[in-house]
């Protein structure tokens, strides 16, 4: 049996004396989605902190089969990691191609000379991207410094890629075509974890998913299964899924 490419196993971490995951167990196949939802103050974005290396944790945490627990954010960025938070941290008082071109770091320290060609892929992604490739980043639409901040992470070719609330504050019509280009991300092979309020649109892109509940994972099981769930749909999903 293949080992998981992302294992965690009694993650604990927060803040100071204040813990806030209390022994989480979670594990991701190569190339696949696992998305983790729940309610606010649940401990979603700590979890993605604490694998980023951001926030320190203890338990185990394995990744393509290496221990990482005690490895800094720059050496798991070096392995294949990549985050993209809430707030997206872009540059805005420069153009959308220097944000991007900042994102191939991890390329040009491999010593990859064709790094720079990974801008073509992601502005093929992001159509939208050209077109503002001169523009400042600060001066986008909510949606277009998403798909910027997504685009910065790629330009890094992660074979981990962490979503932190992508679809935080967008426009339903933007909501929909940020989870379109999730589901295409997954046909590049790279492993996704995404962070998501938006339970319903989380749990149709991805292939198991976690509740996670004041620090604790309540429930888990293949996405289609949470998703008809009665406790999921009571409380995350509501009376407007009847349609199945």
């Amino acid at each position: 049996m293949t080992a998981p490419h992302l294992r965690v196993q009694g993650l604990r971490a927060g803040y100071g004396r204040a813990e806030v995951l209390h022994g989480i167990d979670l594990q991701a196949g190569k190339g696949s989605v696992i998305t983790v939802i729940g309610p606010n103050g649940a401990g979603k974005s700590t979890l993605l902190n604490t694998l980023m290396g951001i926030l320190p944790g203890s338990g185990g945490l394995e990744f393509n089969g290496q221990a990482i627990g005690q490895l800094t954010l720059e050496d798991r960025v070096m392995l294949g990691i990549a985050l993209v938070p809430e707030k997206r941290e872009l540059f805005g008082t420069m153009p959308v191609e220097d944000n991007l071109v900042l994102g191939g770091f991890r390329q040009m320290r491999l010593g990859n000379a064709k790094w720079r060609d990974r801008l073509a892929e992601v502005y093929d992604l992001f159509p939208r991207l050209r077109q503002r490739r001169l523009q400042l980043a600060g001066t986008l639409s909510g949606g277009e410094r998403q798909m910027l901040a997504v685009g910065r992470s790629l330009m890094s070719r992660p074979s981990l890629l962490m979503l932190d609330e992508p679809s935080l504050g967008l426009a339903p019509l933007v909501v929909k075509e940020i989870f379109a280009i999730i589901t295409a991300l997954r046909q590049t092979g790279v492993t996704i974890v995404l962070v998501e309020q938006n339970a319903r649109a989380a749990l149709a892109v991805a292939d198991h998913g976690y509740v996670l509940e004041m620090g604790e994972v309540s429930l888990n099981g293949p996405a289609a299964e949470l998703a008809s769930d009665p406790r999921v749909i009571d409380t995350y999903l509501g009376a407007a899924r009847k349609e199945a």
